[in-house]
């Protein structure tokens, strides 16, 4: 009994110890509270596979009142916006660049032959299948007006079986590049503090340019090689097309790393140690990758949300990255996404940089 006394007595002490030192400092408190209470906040809006808006085009070749009176009650649902196009070229291409999500044709005979093809982007294969779902409901609710059973042919663009494997397997691409150099930037910073090198580096003729450039390219090699890595077994493990070119990929990849290790280097300025940089490391990944589109569609989330995902690089680097794999976008079809990843990983260096002291 003594012997047990003493255990629990021993046991109690070193509890308090570790409890103390979790909370004396400042930054673990934060860690503790803050960043559970944001995460839930944050996801609890964004985490969602329900698509309760999506752009839809039309081409409507009929043009008659029952043709109208349909695409009026599919309106009506208020879970689509309409627009109309011209030529059905018009409205795939449209499609093919992402402005829509959907398109439906109705033929010049639709009052005689009521059939509507209803074309939808496969390259996002759960909000594919759910607004397939959705506009066939939609359209079967609507169809009172017109004369006859309405038949509908469907067809899925880019992914025709709607196959899991072509959506994720780029997007885990994308975020094993984050996750892979983010946390090495951050951690090897930060190695260096803790051993005393860092102060040694600093005091040497290195300047602070060059002591940056030293970090970050070793680490943005890394990165480069698991593009190229995961690239070939996508292809030749699991089958994913890539009909995109090899350069362009290349070039969108060294622009998104320009984010993540510029982020990296910013969170080995903030943390002490190795394991506060883990930790701002995870708190900053897990929002990066939630609103990035990667598995939850982003024009399904609240508008407040929506806009925190501006400051997203994940979310550009993932619409070329699918892009690239399965439609084959040409690079001009990309300049707003280059263009803001160009921004993105400039701030963070610039922010970085500076507080590297």
């Amino acid at each position: 009994m003594a012997g047990a006394r003493q255990g629990l007595r021993r046991l109690r002490a070193l509890l308090r110890k570790e409890f103390l030192l979790l909370l004396r400092d400042p930054r673990m408190r934060f860690f503790v509270v803050v960043p559970p209470l944001i995460q839930l906040v944050i996801f609890g809006y964004a985490a969602t596979f329900d698509v309760r808006f999506a752009e839809v085009g039309v081409v409507d070749a009929a043009d008659t009142a029952a043709s109208r009176a349909l695409l009026a009650a599919v309106a009506a649902t208020g879970h689509y916006r309409l627009q109309r196009y011209a030529a059905p070229d018009d409205a795939e291409a449209a499609m093919a660049a992402g402005r829509v999500r959907a398109v439906l044709r109705l033929q010049p005979d639709f009052a005689v032959r009521p059939v509507i093809q209803l074309l939808v982007d496969g390259s996002d294969s759960n909000s594919a299948q759910v607004i397939l779902g959705q506009l066939k409901q939609a359209l079967k609710r609507a169809s009172a007006p017109v004369p006859g059973p309405v038949t509908l042919v469907e067809r899925n663009w880019f992914n025709p079986n709607l196959d899991d494997r072509w959506y994720f397997i780029p997007g885990i691409m994308a975020n094993v590049v984050l996750i892979a150099t983010l946390i090495l930037t951050a951690m090897s910073v930060v190695r260096e503090r803790e051993l005393g090198t860092l102060e040694r580096l600093l005091v040497t003729p290195l300047g602070r340019f060059e002591f940056v450039v030293g970090k970050l390219l070793p680490v943005a090699a890394i990165g480069l090689f698991d593009v190229l890595l995961i690239t070939i077994i996508a292809i030749g493990w699991f089958q994913v097309p890539f009909r995109g070119s090899l350069a362009m990929l290349l070039f969108a990849s060294s622009l998104y790393l320009l984010s993540s290790l510029g982020i990296g280097l910013l969170i080995s300025s903030y943390a002490g140690t190795q394991q506060q940089a883990m930790l701002l490391a995870f708190f900053v990944i897990m929002p990066l990758v939630i609103l990035s589109g990667f598995a939850f569609p982003i024009a399904n989330m609240p508008r407040p949300v929506q806009w925190l995902t501006w400051l997203d690089p994940l979310r550009y680097y993932l619409v070329v990255v699918r892009d690239l794999f399965l439609k084959g976008s040409d690079p001009s079809a990309h300049g707003f996404e280059l263009l803001m990843m160009l921004l993105l990983g400039a701030a963070s260096m610039l922010l970085s940089v500076r507080r590297v002291r």
